[in-house]
């Protein structure tokens, strides 16, 4: 009994992963109705047969492996013809358009219009006249696009020159080298013990965290004693 639950659980948990990989890599906001229910009913069909005797290993595999397949197709449907797409995945709402609020869409989307404004303050936006353009996505999330005047001022709006900085690399994370943040710096070891040591750090065990760059040079936390 024991050996049957063992093997339906690494065949479920086998299988979910499976399944998030075929979803993509993406953010849990930006899951989709239907991803979030593929997911719950793989994640059932798993619940429900492992403590089930009348159940056998093979047939959760078969199970979840059809389940998996299935859901593999709709996505390759979904991404190459728009006609599946809409019906699996949706289609954004216009919910403000050129500064006009379409209150159609929000009766057809059940969307409030103090939930409207509590997704606008959450983007920073504090009036309606700020707003030009508003999407509903298909994750039930929300798009803006705000009138140029409301936009914060640019260095290049005041005519200012300015110089593009690349990103930080962690070399030192919790007190040990980052072996794949120096070869992405072209670095070695010795250049960044010999940096640290000008930095003022005689140890890379006393250091939290190390972040390099370029311009900006290193930006070094110590753990605290």
């Amino acid at each position: 009994m024991y050996l049957s639950i063992t093997i339906k659980m690494v065949v479920g948990l086998v299988t979910l992963l499976a399944v998030t990989r075929l979803l993509g890599k993406k953010e849990l906001s930006q899951v989709t109705p239907f991803d979030f229910l593929y997911a719950v009913v793989l994640g059932g069909i798993v619940e429900e047969t492992i403590y089930d005797n009348k159940v056998t290993p093979l047939q959760v595999a078969y199970s979840a492996v059809l389940w998996g397949g299935l859901i593999y197709i709709i996505e390759i449907l979904a991404k190459k013809k728009n006609f599946f797409r809409s019906i699996l995945k949706g289609s954004e709402s216009i919910i403000v358009k050129d500064g006009k609020l379409n209150v159609g869409e929000m009766q057809k989307n059940h969307l409030e219009m103090e939930q409207l404004r509590t997704m606008l303050r959450q983007r920073g936006i504090f009036s309606m006249n700020e707003v030009k353009y508003a999407y509903l996505e298909t994750n039930g999330g929300l798009s803006v696009m705000k009138y140029r005047k409301e936009d914060p001022v640019t260095p290049e709006m005041m005519g200012m020159d300015t110089e593009d900085i690349d990103p930080s690399i962690l070399l030192i994370d919790e007190g040990e080298v980052v072996e794949s943040g120096l070869k992405m710096v072209g670095k070695d070891g010795e250049w960044l013990k010999d940096s640290i040591k000008k930095a003022g750090y005689n140890d890379i065990k006393d250091i939290f965290c190390a972040e390099w760059s370029e311009k900006e040079g290193f930006y070094i936390v110590t753990y605290k004693k």
